[in-house]
């Protein structure tokens, strides 16, 4: 579709009643300096697209969302919550997605860091921690996507990194 995802009126033209809402708009290379903007782009959208959503009355919003909580990127973090707040409360059967770094093109540096991970997901100290703030791939998030599109829940649902993960398993799920 195309339109202004800061404005609910040209959105809600594109949005059939029943349908699914897909929300990625944020903040492109998210850093901690981006702060005001988190508020500005993140936040603003999701509200506009939210709105648009419910006056469209739309069936299922999808929102890509960021693990929580996390040692870093504290602002980044505290507007996805909010959001997430929101969405709750919208009456709307609602997917959030919480990956916490995605793998793919431009972000292949991370890959370095994998080693770490494995380490820290068998200490007990730090496994769960570390599951939580896991790595997806580009692929992984793709697939969990396609799958909460065509799975809708009643009410609520949160899939976190673990659940994302092992969506891309599923066959046929991407």
């Amino acid at each position: 579709m195309v339109g202004d995802v800061f404005d609910p009126a040209s959105t809600a033209r594109a949005i059939a009643p029943g349908s699914t809402v897909v929300h990625l708009v944020g903040t492109p290379k998210p850093s901690p300096w981006k702060a005001r903007e988190f508020e500005a782009v993140d936040g603003a959208s999701l509200r506009a697209v939210l709105e648009a959503a419910r006056s469209a009355r739309a069936g299922h919003f999808v929102y890509v969302s960021v693990a929580q909580p996390a040692p870093v990127m504290k602002a980044y973090v505290r507007v996805r919550a909010g959001c997430e707040e929101l969405l709750g409360a919208s009456g709307l059967s609602v997917t959030i997605l919480r990956p916490w770094y995605v793998l793919g093109p431009g972000h292949r540096w991370a890959y370095a860091l994998l080693p770490l991970y494995w380490i820290a997901e068998r200490l007990p100290a730090t496994a769960a921690g570390a599951k939580r703030l896991g790595m997806i791939t580009l692929v992984e998030m793709v697939a969990a996507l396609v799958w909460a599109i065509e799975h809708p829940p009643e009410g609520v649902r949160v899939l976190e990194v673990p659940e994302i993960h092992r969506l891309a398993r599923i066959p046929g799920s991407a």
